[in-house]
């Protein structure tokens, strides 16, 4: 039986993960003993370690508190259900839940449909493409995009939800108030803003060897659904894939070209009986959700020449702007200015970077 909210403060929960040998399947066991992180500090006692791990809990909960993030105990009603799971998760392999979540942003998101898409850092363009279409497809059916915040398919995962109006949730693998890799800094913040943000890491902690295979387990175990879009060989996207094999979710990957280094682990899940997703259409029947009920734009009317001309380019697959403008035949003042109409009429949409597409 867990523990109720009361009988977990952040500070004894956060005081017993800080003494030395106390990991976190160590600090279930203790709690699940003596019935919460306080009863199991007084049998342990007044150690001469106690005032530190102390002290590393109090700073850890006056920093989340200066950054506005919210600190979850194990035990709490807010805390995710779907990651008791991993303590009940046989595999020695698998790390317990976390005892102590921190988190920024709307935690209610993680009552929707989920869907985690990963893999690997070096996408190919189509990849990417693939990528931002399924998050942007399954955000606007209003499933929640889970990802890690890594460059290549996570980012543009996350993007493809937030662009489209959805919500995503990025899983990190460092304190709430680290930003890596740093470059994503203001995606993270927009995260924190319009989606969620959520670690096991506490505030200032830097990324470690270990960080990221623990933050694959949380996005395996919070969603039903896990997609490897591109994934090498010994991608960490596969551990994730792992993960979620071994908590009975389902997998499914991206077919992807035999002969790309990218798509090597990928194609090997599919071999090994994952679920083939060619369209979002598969993905959201894996869900069993049903697409947005949205009427087809038909934009041939009520378009200038050149704003028809820009449309008449465009495809479902995004196209440099150069090569917009090139192809649309009209002078580059014009072009950009129907752009921006289009943009403004949700017609068309620029990915993270930078091309355009039909929305």
């Amino acid at each position: 039986m867990l523990p109720d909210r009361s009988s977990v403060p952040a500070h004894a929960a956060l005081t017993l993960l800080a003494l030395p040998r106390i990991g976190k399947r160590e600090w279930h066991r203790r709690v699940r003993e003596y019935g919460s992180a306080s009863a199991a500090l007084s049998a342990i006692g007044d150690t001469p370690d106690y005032a530190a791990a102390a002290a590393v809990a109090g700073d850890a909960i006056a920093r989340a508190e200066q950054l506005g993030a919210l600190t979850i105990v194990c035990g709490d009603d807010a805390y995710p259900v779907a990651l008791h799971d991993l303590t009940a998760c046989e595999q020695a392999d698998i790390s317990p839940a976390p005892p102590v979540l921190f988190a920024r942003g709307d935690f209610g998101l993680l009552r929707q449909p989920a869907v985690a898409i990963v893999g690997t850092r070096h996408a190919t363009a189509t990849g990417l493409r693939a990528a931002a279409r399924i998050a942007r497809e399954c955000a606007d059916a209003g499933v929640l995009v889970v990802s890690g915040l890594a460059r290549g398919i996570d980012a543009e995962s996350h993007v493809g939800a937030l662009d489209c109006g959805g919500r995503t949730a990025a899983v990190i693998g460092t304190g709430i108030d680290v930003a890596y890799p740093s470059d994503h800094r203001g995606l993270q913040q927009r995260i924190a803003r319009d989606g969620l943000l959520l670690t096991e890491s506490l505030p200032g902690q830097r990324a470690t060897r270990g960080s990221f295979p623990e933050r694959n387990r949380l996005i395996a175990a919070l969603t039903q659904l896990t997609i490897v879009v591109e994934a090498g060989h010994r991608s960490g996207a596969l551990l994730t894939a792992q993960a979620a094999e071994k908590l009975n979710r389902t997998v499914a990957a991206v077919p992807g070209s035999f002969d790309s280094a990218a798509c090597l682990g990928s194609n090997e899940l599919l071999r090994d009986g994952a679920h083939v997703i060619a369209t979002t259409d598969d993905a959201l029947a894996l869900l069993h959700v049903a697409r947005a009920d949205r009427h087809p734009v038909m934009p041939s009317a009520g378009l200038s020449p050149p704003e028809r001309a820009i449309w008449d380019v465009l495809g479902e697959a995004p196209l440099e702007l150069d090569l917009v403008v090139e192809r649309a035949g009209w002078a580059a003042d014009a072009c950009f200015a129907a752009i921006t109409t289009l943009e403004l009429k949700g017609l068309v949409r620029a990915t993270h970077a930078g091309a355009l597409q039909r929305a």
